[in-house]
């Protein structure tokens, strides 16, 4: 599916969140192109490196970025870049988050302490962002301001329900983001 011509606002917005969060899944999605995945078989290379112990049916792992397209309106595009959740990739971040307005940062309620290092990058590099609560079927719902008291949010940042399974619920976080950037604008 090729840009409408009409289109006049890009906006580059990062999908990230720690290992196994759904990053992927939520690009896969909302993206109304084939989203480009670099996701690879984990492997025994692996087991010194990533913690499956939160994620025992997951068997791939992106290995680079994903990257998707969402048309908001006629005139507004956003690209969506997923960065790998794993620490030893952190240094693409620097890279990716060239060019982009915000982020929005997907967490699991059962593994909120594994947010605190993709929450401390994306404060590092000054991007605005929404906090997204993946739900996870057969896992506790938790009350969205008890995540934002655990994870320390200040009142300002959005956070808010996300299935990211859901193109409904990814897309509306995704608009809450971009509510989010609006109104710091004004």
């Amino acid at each position: 599916m090729y840009l409408d011509p009409n289109v006049t606002t890009a906006v580059k917005i990062l999908v990230v969140g720690h290992f196994g969060v759904g990053k992927t899944t939520c690009i896969g999605s909302i993206s109304e192109i084939e989203p480009l995945r670099t996701e690879e078989e984990i492997t025994e290379a692996s087991v010194n490196y990533d913690d499956l112990s939160g994620t025992p049916d997951k068997t791939t792992t992106t290995v680079a970025m994903d990257f998707g397209r969402l048309t908001l309106s006629d005139q507004v595009v956003l690209y969506l870049f997923g960065t790998p959740g794993q620490e030893r990739f952190k240094e693409m971040w620097e890279d990716l988050t060239r060019g982009a307005l915000g982020a929005l940062v997907l967490v699991d309620p059962e593994r909120l302490d594994e947010s605190f290092a993709v929450l401390d990058l994306v404060e590092r590099f000054g991007l605005t962002y929404t906090v997204g609560v993946n739900r996870f079927q057969g896992t506790t719902d938790y009350p969205l301001e008890e995540v934002r008291e655990a994870l320390a949010l200040s009142d300002e940042t959005p956070v808010v329900p996300c299935d990211v399974r859901d193109e409904k619920a990814a897309a509306q976080a995704l608009i809450t983001l971009v509510n989010h950037l609006l109104s710091l604008l004004s």
